[in-house]
């Protein structure tokens, strides 16, 4: 047997602005955007270089789910960011003004560091020990 995730959904606001951070600030890829009907679309972005998993934005569309963007994992870190260069990304993210709101540190797994998306999600940006 041979499984994977390929989709994980991450509630937005509003898909425009999504995209936008995702592509213009954290430099992912849009994979797809197609319109699904008069409110829905169907909204992959990727990191660059990625093979794998695609973040899936999906527009809030109730009350429910609009009190969970940006607090999807209950304050906890929510997304793993692996990068080959931690300080070429660090500093591409501090110059497209991202939210760190733990320092960079070396741990014994690797050098790691906490930032926002645009709606509060924490996320670790990591390169691991070789």
């Amino acid at each position: 047997m041979k499984q994977s995730i390929i989709h994980i959904s991450l509630i937005v606001r509003d898909y425009d602005e999504a995209i936008s951070f995702y592509v213009n600030k954290l430099n992912f890829n849009l994979v797809e955007d197609t319109q699904l009907n008069s409110f829905k679309r169907w909204v992959l972005v990727q990191p660059k270089g990625g093979a794998g998993c695609c973040l899936l934005l999906a527009k809030a569309t109730n009350n429910q789910q609009l009190a969970a963007v940006g607090n999807q994992s209950g304050g906890r870190v929510f997304m793993f960011l692996e990068t080959d260069d931690f300080n070429r990304d660090y500093n591409n993210m501090l110059a497209n003004n991202i939210t760190f709101v733990r320092k960079p540190v070396v741990e014994s797994y690797g050098t790691v560091a906490v930032f926002q998306d645009l709606y509060g999600n924490l996320w670790d940006l990591i390169q691991r020990s070789a």
